[in-house]
């Protein structure tokens, strides 16, 4: 079974994209990057997360750049962990 990390479910969460297992959407996700969390740390305070959700809600964010523009321009160049 492959799992689909980020899913989007218009009876889900308004149909914002979110992370499988979890009620944290790809924009918390990356408000909380923005706000200067690390993945290490989200997922400490989210062990509901895996490492690989994270890094799979960002790569959506990444290909979806127009609908989180004000959120990822802010993260370029920016270190996954510190």
């Amino acid at each position: 079974m492959t799992i689909q990390w980020v899913k989007v479910d218009p009876l889900v969460m308004n149909g914002e994209p979110f992370c499988y297992g979890s009620r944290l959407t790809v924009r918390n996700l990356l408000e909380m990057r923005a706000a200067g969390m690390t993945p290490p740390r989200i997922i400490a305070e989210h062990p509901e997360l895996k490492a690989i959700g994270v890094a799979e809600a960002y790569r959506y964010a990444a290909q979806h750049r127009e609908r989180y523009a004000d959120l990822v321009a802010a993260d370029e160049g920016r270190p996954l962990s510190d």
